[in-house]
């Protein structure tokens, strides 16, 4: 069995991860500035630092097969650590991989690096454009990746559609929230637009495929996303279903809600980040048909299957995290800012 370090491993995808490659018998290492606090934490090597950190990156790569490199600053991150986490830290992680002849680093980018598209589904050719600090960044750590494959270094990259699951918060804790409370939801214009998303069970199975084939098949970048969704109105409305209070998804104008957002956003009281609302009442989807064909690869779950396994998971364990504090990060709840006023008319 192979040793795999995650970058990030006390993150959302890190856990996941972290459980898919224990029960495949597989032993890892954790590298997260967060403190891995799991059940799983006496199964797995914790190391806690920073992977700006190239020392202590250095000590977390010793015995590593393969690097699955999650750690990130997210959107809501301050402008300094998203440029200094993300490119930063992802050279040490390249550099370092490198220089320990470990086999491949699978690098976790996002479906933010296309930007706002003026097409649909988007494939791995299309142009890249980052939207905000996030989205730059992204777009600038593929090319970093990219420099590493001419290196020697097998580097996978996938871009992944939102993708949620057991230990997702974030945006999608708000939207579970107002469901538990009996509350509809709003979406930014009609909610008749296709939003594809994934479920993270098929996500940690794409990951590990990228370390299991081929490495020249691997060394590639891949999208990511569930086979099957509808509109959001549609799919998002199964979660008010289960909740069971008769309510609704209710579309509201986009251009006045934007133009709102876009103020709470400078005022620093909207938990949604300009990509989020800037995006949500359009189409977003990809083509996964390259990742099926290079990797095998075929996501189990639909949009429908991904929010209600997120939400009952929620429902199961929100006596846990409603007594943490929230935060930036998708494995906590984000407040509410402003949208903890709009809830009440819903």
């Amino acid at each position: 069995m192979s040793t795999y370090l995650i970058t990030g491993g006390a993150g959302f995808l890190g856990i996941n991860m972290t459980r898919y490659l224990l029960d495949r018998g597989h032993s890892v290492v954790s590298l997260d500035i967060a403190d891995f606090d799991y059940p799983e934490k006496s199964r797995i090597h914790e190391i806690k630092g920073d992977i700006r950190d190239r020392p202590m990156v250095d000590r977390a790569m010793q015995g590593v097969d393969f690097v699955i490199h999650t750690a990130a600053a997210l959107p809501l991150y301050k402008k300094a650590d998203i440029y200094s986490t993300d490119l930063d830290g992802t050279r040490n992680v390249l550099q370092s991989a490198l220089d320990n002849h470990v086999q491949r680093v699978v690098h976790i980018s996002s479906t933010a690096v296309y930007g706002v598209p003026d097409h649909h589904p988007l494939v791995e050719d299309d142009k890249l454009f980052g939207v905000g600090d996030y989205g730059i960044c992204k777009v600038k750590a593929e090319e970093i990746c990219v420099e590493f494959r001419k290196k020697g270094l097998c580097v996978p990259i996938f871009r992944p559609k939102s993708f949620i699951g057991p230990e997702r918060l974030g945006v999608f804790g708000v939207f579970y929230d107002w469901a538990k409370d009996g509350k509809g939801f709003p979406v930014l214009g009609s909610g008749n637009n296709k939003y594809q998303l994934m479920d993270v069970e098929d996500f940690a199975a794409a990951i590990y495929l990228a370390t299991t084939i081929d490495a020249g098949k691997a060394n590639d970048t891949f999208n990511v996303g569930a086979r099957n969704f509808t509109t959001i109105k549609e799919d998002y409305q199964v979660v008010l279903d289960r909740a069971g209070f008769g309510k609704k998804i209710t579309g509201v104008p986009a251009g006045a809600a934007i133009w709102m957002l876009r103020i709470l956003n400078k005022l620093n009281i909207s938990p949604l980040y300009p990509w989020v609302y800037e995006t949500a009442s359009k189409d977003s989807f990809v083509s996964i048909d390259k990742a099926h064909q290079v990797l095998g690869w075929e996501p189990r779950f639909s949009n429908k299957d991904a929010l209600l396994r997120n939400y009952e998971w929620y429902i199961a364990n929100m006596h846990h995290f409603q007594q943490t504090s929230t935060g930036v990060s998708h494995r906590v709840p984000w407040k509410q800012g402003a949208l903890g006023i709009v809830k009440k008319f819903f």
